[in-house]
């Protein structure tokens, strides 16, 4: 499976981590076009000129309930800023300078049914397993003469923290389908799309070793986030997709773990809200112990089948890929 998983990545760009550059080169553009896009439609927006723009936007980053529409404004700005940095330059890539279509992410046949239910399954009962390894990671601590970088991190902690609080403040099932699309569908896409379908193979290309790519994808895709008291969770997160990936074949069954993941805490945090719900699913507190060893054996077993299921030939396909 390692080799046929490596030789279904081909590339016209020269070498793989010459095509890895030129992958970043066209990442650091979308971000630029797309930070400097959202400014511009904010101002549209708010009909703000050159000067109040730049207090809109301190203001909507360190206080957001005090910007008329801010809620609306962050959604708009994390969209734009998320499609241009991501999805966009990832899809640009892989069709102009790969030369490969959709269908090239996939290297196996579609895999049954039921692995469909049993990927939704496998990242909620996963859940409680990756809360101890989000426990251990906010607890982490440096050294005296590493204070200094402790702070700037807890600082960016505390800020994303009160950022993510505001966006999912909403109480409107407009709001909800409005995140749903911004916070949870557009990143299982891009990012997918992004760190498995094109860094993850690569690597692997490289590499030949599959496990390998797959952790280092998924230490980039957690990097690339920049809270790094969640750096460990969100690594782990990625691995689990790296692996749904490898062992599916087909870049759909990782978005949709992405999207699972994340869609579900999103409706959860909208249930508590609007006080169906009193559970806290932010919580940061480790789960009880049962409940970790109950979630590590499902967690096994589901995986086990995963694998069991995916075992199809890979796709045949003819002249350059």
């Amino acid at each position: 499976m390692q080799k046929s998983y490596s030789n279904l990545v081909h590339t016209r760009v020269p070498g793989t981590l010459g095509g890895l550059l030129v992958l970043v080169g066209f990442v650091l553009i979308g971000m630029a076009v797309g930070n400097i896009l959202a400014i511009v439609i904010l101002a549209l927006l708010t009909s703000s000129d050159a000067n109040s723009i730049t207090g809109l936007l301190t203001t909507l980053f360190a206080e957001p309930e005090k910007v008329p529409n801010g809620w609306l404004l962050m959604m708009v700005l994390q969209g734009t800023v998320h499609f241009f940095s991501y999805l966009l330059p990832s899809l640009l890539y892989w069709f102009y300078m790969e030369k490969k279509g959709f269908q090239d992410f996939n290297f196996k046949n579609k895999p049954v049914a039921s692995i469909w239910f049993l990927v939704c399954i496998l990242v909620l009962v996963f859940i409680p397993v990756n809360s101890f390894f989000i426990d251990l990671n906010s607890k982490m601590t440096f050294p005296d003469s590493l204070s200094g970088i402790e702070n700037w991190m807890r600082d960016k902690e505390d800020q994303n923290a009160m950022l993510t609080s505001f966006m999912t403040s909403y109480t409107q099932v407009g709001q909800l389908i409005i995140a749903l699309i911004v916070v949870v569908l557009l990143p299982a896409v891009g990012e997918e799309v992004l760190f498995r379908g094109i860094i993850q193979r690569k690597l692997a290309q490289h590499w030949i070793n599959p496990h390998v790519a797959i952790w280092v994808s998924a230490a980039i895709f957690s990097a690339i986030h920049f809270q790094f008291f969640g750096f460990l969770p969100r690594m782990i997160l990625g691995a689990l997709f790296g692996y749904l990936y490898f062992w599916s074949g087909r870049l759909s069954i990782s978005i949709l773990a992405h999207f699972i993941n994340n869609g579900f805490i999103l409706v959860m945090m909208f249930l508590r809200n609007i006080k169906v719900l009193d559970i806290d699913i932010e919580e940061k507190e480790v789960m009880p112990v049962a409940a970790m060893i109950a979630s590590a054996v499902l967690t096994i077993g589901i995986i086990y089948e995963i694998r069991k299921k995916s075992g199809t030939k890979p796709v045949l396909r003819t002249g350059n890929q």
